[in-house]
């Protein structure tokens, strides 16, 4: 499980040893870890460090520090070192002297024959892009094609909410201290590579499921297990209208559980075409007993659409919320926040400001946290980063990588996977964050498998890899 950690949490475990080792020695220990990360990626790219010629571009502050003192050891290493000083009344006197006395190089500018830079302006303790001297500086960097390894965050982004609202560093590797940030799953911060400094920190509650948390808690038939027993999963979605969304959603609960499904609603012959498993019914009242429902997708906002999403909100049963049933919702909040089983919302941007009466804005997971404290509900913002919050409780980021999930009809397939989570007693948020963890990877492989004749991926394609992507865990 990856936890994320705030600035101040991270300050605040530093204070000890900062205040227990020789002056200067947590710094050189970090710039040591960053040191080693830069010989790594330049021995992947060129085939060695001696010979090879890195710039460290620097700020004022322990940023600057840092990338001096592992320039300073890479120059030990045999590297050409030079270094950019963006304010040098303000740079690190003891990490600058060490430099110079290793035969570094103070420049003016970049050469384009550079291998690697260090960006050591800002990082955790800056706010807002960047200045005008270090945008022209990157500017080059990047047109000249020079990567560049980050010293806790990309210069210019947010620590904070991972925004840019200006320009920013574009790192091929981002190398961090100690714990992890939130920053780091919310922003592209390329590669992320965490360096052991000796932090003692608590527990934290911003968490990201792992490859092995997914495996660990999706749920395996056992040997006594039936199709009753492994959660009965309800679908009302679709419609005369919208009958894909109810066999994209369907297929995505068929896919992630080897229950049942139940589908009712306007697109049972539709359904049944694609899922002849599923056991089908025009209504909510005939569909038979289940474990959860997911209403929204395709249901259309009319008197049928309605109907079935106050059917579901009046069990007591577990309810994914998603497309349609959102915009329903967002006039009877009070459909949800007096019930006290769980209930899951997945709503995107525009969706979000139709619940919350605003966008999410740049703080994301503030954002989505203060939604799913109001109403009592599990809240998934869905992005190419998705965030969970429950209430009260844990927040969990899943980075997809890439925007492969971004095609219409995928959503209706995630809505399927949380309920079929939801109907094996998954908690709320596991759920929620587990079913997004393996439907980015069903979407990565769609794309990277696209088979003759199709687009890089669809909703559908998306569905043919769940179980792909599932026995790749």
């Amino acid at each position: 499980m990856r936890q994320y950690y705030s600035v101040d949490a991270i300050r605040h475990a530093e204070a000890p040893l900062l205040a227990s080792l020789p002056e200067g020695t947590l710094m050189r220990r970090a710039a040591f870890g960053l040191a080693t990360a830069i010989i790594g990626e330049l021995t992947a790219r060129t085939g060695g460090v001696a010979g090879r010629r890195v710039c460290a571009v620097v700020g004022s502050g322990d940023n600057g520090g840092d990338a001096l003192w592992a320039s300073t050891f890479l120059r030990r290493r045999g590297a050409a070192a030079e270094a950019v000083l963006l304010n040098p009344e303000r740079t690190h006197r003891t990490a600058l002297t060490a430099f110079r006395k290793a035969g570094g190089r103070v420049v003016d500018n970049v050469s384009a024959t550079t291998d690697l830079v260090i960006d050591g302006v800002v990082g955790l303790a800056g706010s807002g892009p960047l200045r005008p001297a270090a945008a022209e500086v990157f500017a080059a960097v990047d047109a000249a094609g020079i990567p560049v390894v980050a010293v806790d965050i990309p210069s210019g982004i947010d620590a904070a909410t991972g925004a840019t609202s200006g320009p920013a560093v574009h790192a091929a590797l981002t190398v961090t201290f100690g714990g992890l940030k939130p920053v780091h799953a919310l922003a592209d911060c390329g590669r992320v590579q965490l360096v052991d400094i000796g932090l003692d920190l608590p527990s934290t509650d911003v968490l990201g499921l792992e490859a092995s948390d997914v495996k660990a808690r999706w749920p395996v038939p056992g040997p006594s297990d039936d199709k009753y027993t492994q959660g009965v999963t309800g679908i009302l979605a679709g419609s005369s209208a919208y009958p894909g969304a109810a066999v994209l959603c369907t297929g995505g609960a068929v896919a992630a559980t080897s229950g049942m499904v139940r589908y009712a609603g306007g697109a049972l012959g539709e359904v049944l075409s694609h899922w002849p498993e599923v056991v089908a019914a025009p209504t909510p009242a005939a569909a038979g007993r289940v474990q959860s429902w997911v209403v929204g997708p395709g249901l259309g906002t009319e008197d049928t659409g309605a109907a079935a999403l106050w059917f579901a909100l009046e069990t007591d049963l577990p309810v994914i919320v998603d497309a349609d049933g959102l915009t329903l919702l967002a006039a009877h909040p009070e459909l949800v926040t007096t019930r006290d089983a769980p209930t899951v919302l997945t709503p995107h941007a525009r969706e979000f400001a139709r619940l919350a009466g605003a966008p999410p804005g740049p703080d994301r997971v503030g954002a989505t946290r203060k939604l799913a404290d109001a109403w009592g509900v599990t809240v998934l913002l869905k992005g190419n980063v998705t965030v969970i919050a429950e209430p009260g409780g844990p927040v969990y980021l899943n980075p997809a990588g890439q925007s492969w999930a971004a095609t219409a009809g995928s959503g209706d397939v995630l809505s399927g996977m949380i309920g079929a989570l939801l109907a094996a007693g998954m908690p709320a948020g596991e759920a929620a964050a587990a079913a997004a963890f393996v439907h980015a990877r069903a979407a990565n492989l769609a794309a990277a498998d696209p088979g003759p004749g199709s687009a890089p991926t669809s909703a559908s394609r998306i569905v043919g890899h769940i179980r792909t992507a599932l026995a790749s865990l």
